[in-house]
């Protein structure tokens, strides 16, 4: 297996990653004020063209010199039952009407033009590329490897994670079920729909610290510094958030989603395929409720049939009509710009190790740097 070229500790002073979500939140200004204030900022090629990705990095490296990711997501099997998606075309044909536009279209590619992106990064690299959805081929993280390129797939199960180290990852993000978003399964299954087959963060991190070599970047739920110092001391390298940054100033998400995480109107998150055909972490709200157990397991089909919908709701200013990703700590987001959050969470981890240092707790030690070689 390739050595990796550089450590985490080259690239980023604090071991905070910006999650990267795609859609509108992750972009180069959140980004490069996360970069900016030593954590890990990253782009959301997600759903974008690889014209619009190549320009999100040059505005980027225009804001910050320092490190940051891209993230891209893997091709996805083209099987989704075309009697599911019309009958779900016909459902959601009210609120089209109630929106007043027109249901999106559904034969789109599904592999989100992953060659053209590839041939982008290999052609101009950048310090970190991630991947959600599966996992690259040995050839490609080979050559992301010899460019000085830090790879790291998205896991949210032991198995998963033991082929991101057998395909040569540099890394694995460990996705738990408490995070916001699409969950980043290798295989859509809808078998496991209702079934709480995930894992808790705290214990996939164990089982996979336990089952591969590869550093680990843990995300799920993260909203405070004392519990990245958790995650910290159960071994993971570093700690990704996504919903603590999406409320940022600086966020390209709507602002009705930035309003309601701390709505007292959406007190609670499920999982739902009922925007875009994948199972993902959003506040309740009344499309999810109405929609959500209708929804075929057809992505990204449900994702480009419900888009001009979701967009008309925010431009009626409706949030019931929103996909209102989010994770389980949604409630403990703070209004703040992305540098002072950084602060913030820098100062809370760092207390929080001292103390556990002083009881003399697993990972010890105080400062927020630590947290192992990534």
């Amino acid at each position: 297996m390739p050595s990796a070229p550089i450590s985490f500790s080259d690239l980023t002073e604090h071991p905070i990653v910006q999650a990267p979500m795609a859609g509108g939140p992750s972009c180069p200004e959140l980004a490069g004020a996360v970069s900016e204030a030593g954590g890990m900022g990253f782009l959301a090629a997600g759903y974008k063209t690889p014209e619009a990705m190549y320009e999100e990095i040059k505005q980027l490296r225009g804001q910050t010199q320092r490190p940051f990711g891209v993230n891209l997501f893997m091709p996805q099997p083209d099987n989704a039952d075309s009697g599911a998606l019309a009958r779900y075309r016909a459902q959601l044909a009210g609120e089209a009407a109630w929106f007043e536009t027109e249901l999106g279209e559904t034969d789109h590619t599904t592999d989100d033009a992953y060659e053209a992106k590839l041939a982008i990064l290999f052609d101009d690299p950048v310090p970190v590329v991630s991947f959600t959805f599966g996992c690259p081929t040995r050839h490609v993280l080979e050559r992301f490897t010899k460019r000085g390129t830090y790879t790291v797939v998205t896991v949210t199960s032991v198995g998963e994670a033991q082929t991101a180290e057998f395909s040569g990852a540099d890394a694995v993000c460990v996705q738990g079920i408490e995070a916001g978003g699409h969950q980043g399964t290798h295989r859509d299954d809808p078998q496991a729909d209702g079934t709480g087959s995930g894992l808790g963060l705290l214990t996939l991190v164990t089982q996979v610290r336990e089952a591969v070599r590869l550093p680990v970047v843990a995300a799920g739920g993260l909203m405070r510094g004392k519990q990245i110092a958790a995650v910290l001391a159960a071994g993971a390298s570093a700690a990704q958030l996504g919903t603590a940054f999406l409320v940022c100033p600086e966020s390209g998400a709507d602002l009705l989603h930035k309003q309601a995480m701390t709505n007292s109107l959406f007190a609670r998150t499920e999982f739902t395929r009922a925007f875009s055909g994948r199972p993902g972490r959003a506040l309740v709200n009344r499309f999810l409720r109405e929609h959500g157990p209708y929804a075929p397991a057809a992505y990204p089909h449900v994702h480009h049939l419900t888009a001009s919908v979701r967009k008309a709701a925010a431009r009626a200013k409706d949030p019931q009509g929103m996909a209102l990703w989010a994770g389980q700590g949604h409630r403990l987001a703070r209004d703040l710009p992305a540098a002072q959050l950084m602060d913030v969470l820098v100062t809370e981890l760092a207390m929080a190790r001292d103390r556990i240092a002083k009881q003399g707790g697993v990972g010890g030690g105080s400062g927020a740097g630590g947290g192992g070689s990534l």
